[in-house]
């Protein structure tokens, strides 16, 4: 086989590289990307190049494209096997695509070329930290300065990454309707920026609780600095442990995710029993919006390296569960554009903070952590995952609940 248009001649294992990557991506092979091989070879783009994949190894192909193919890209990615430079969203959006649009007649043809690439080493079977293991500079390295790990809220577009993350937090507490000095739950309370901006700005008397060490010590310690622990308290506690202690007001954040299916029950359930007749619950998850929408487990490189009690619900589903704990559906919102202007925010960060990042948690985990956010990003902006805010509410025996006729409260500062 003749060297591509452009390059060097490649070598031998390079132009069977370059076959399988014509095979796999057909018409836009190095359309709107650049290739690079191990061994010198460079194929430029036709038109714009959005980002640069490159193969380093002789045996990075084969390993990326060896089933299952939920996996091993990914893995290929963190072991260095392959790299990509540029957009990297658009290069999970671009393997995304012509992987999907091979047809099944090429897929064995695709198959008996990649057993003529070179076998990959044996992997040593270990897979990075998971979720909440990193260290706290490392969450810095991303995140906004108030520590907030889940969507915000964008309400102009013109907000700082820190300024819609505030605005996300207030845009719940007004849709709980919190009011000075009501006792507030926030299951899940991540690093506290809830907590504290509830007892801070709103007044409340704002408990949180949270299942990872780390978090429960720097909310404790940020409470402690502000001098609010009059008004704000963080505990190391289980959601099931709550025993008879009773809110006016519940919230969680991205908590509903690591619960899964099967403890979605006893989740709510928990939920109902913690929250007084009246009571408003928002509960804030992300939710599964692929074909058929059968939920599940995050898929194998998400499951493997960072969250491995991952799993996704839809929203119809949930909020059955919801009601079957006896709680009252009041209000659903899809806010997955502002999920994905979020995580593309987080991206844009870990590349500006790269060297900070890798620093406090090593090369590999940011090579993980990068990869996990970018997809995210894709997999948001294309519609395969939601994120909705659900107001729950427990009526009173007769069915009464003190809320205003319409939303327009929520929009008024």
């Amino acid at each position: 086989m003749p060297a591509a248009a452009g390059t060097k001649r490649a070598t031998r294992a390079g132009e069977r590289t370059l076959d399988v990557l014509r095979l796999l991506f057909g018409d836009e092979f190095a359309r709107e990307f650049s290739v690079e091989l191990w061994d010198g070879t460079r194929v430029p783009a036709r038109d714009v190049t959005r980002f640069t994949l490159r193969i380093v190894e002789p045996y990075g192909l084969r390993a990326a494209l060896t089933p299952p193919l939920d996996l091993n890209p990914g893995w290929a990615y963190v072991d260095r096997w392959i790299d990509f430079t540029g957009d990297l969203q658009a290069a999970i959006g671009a393997f995304e695509r012509a992987v999907q649009s091979l047809p099944r007649a090429m897929l064995p043809l695709l198959a008996a070329r990649l057993l003529l690439l070179p076998r990959p080493p044996k992997r040593d079977g270990t897979a990075v930290g998971f979720h909440f293991d990193q260290p706290l500079a490392f969450y810095r390295a991303f995140l906004d300065e108030h520590l907030v790990y889940s969507c915000a809220y964008f309400e102009t577009g013109s907000e700082t990454l820190a300024e819609a993350q505030l605005a996300k937090i207030d845009y719940i507490l007004r849709k709980v309707r919190l009011q000075p000095g009501e006792r507030i739950l926030d299951i899940g309370c991540g690093w506290g920026a809830l907590v504290m901006r509830a007892a801070e700005r709103f007044g409340a008397q704002a408990y949180g609780i949270t299942l990872s060490k780390p978090q429960y010590e720097e909310a404790a310690r940020a409470i402690r600095e502000r001098g609010i622990a009059h008004r704000a308290h963080v505990e190391y506690l289980d959601y099931r442990e709550l025993g008879k202690r009773t809110f006016d007001k519940i919230v969680s954040v991205g908590m509903a995710e690591h619960v899964g299916r099967a403890n979605l029950p006893q989740y709510f359930a928990a939920a109902y029993r913690a929250l007084r007749p009246g009571g408003l619950f928002l509960n804030q998850a992300i939710a599964d919006q692929s074909p058929g929408r059968k939920g599940g487990r995050h898929d194998g490189f998400v499951e493997r390296f960072v969250f491995p009690d991952g799993e996704l619900v839809p929203v119809s589903d949930a909020l059955g569960i919801a009601e079957r704990a006896g709680f009252e559906v009041r209000d659903v919102e899809s806010l997955r554009e502002q999920y994905a202007r979020t995580l593309r925010c987080w991206v844009a960060n870990f590349e500006r903070n790269a060297a900070g990042a890798v620093a406090a948690s090593g090369e590999r985990a940011y090579r993980v952590w990068h990869l996990y956010v970018a997809g995210s990003a894709h997999g948001f902006s294309a519609g395969h995952m939601g994120l909705f805010q659900s107001l729950l509410a427990r009526p009173h025996a007769d069915g009464s609940l003190a809320l205003p006729a319409t939303r327009r409260d929520l929009y008024l500062n």
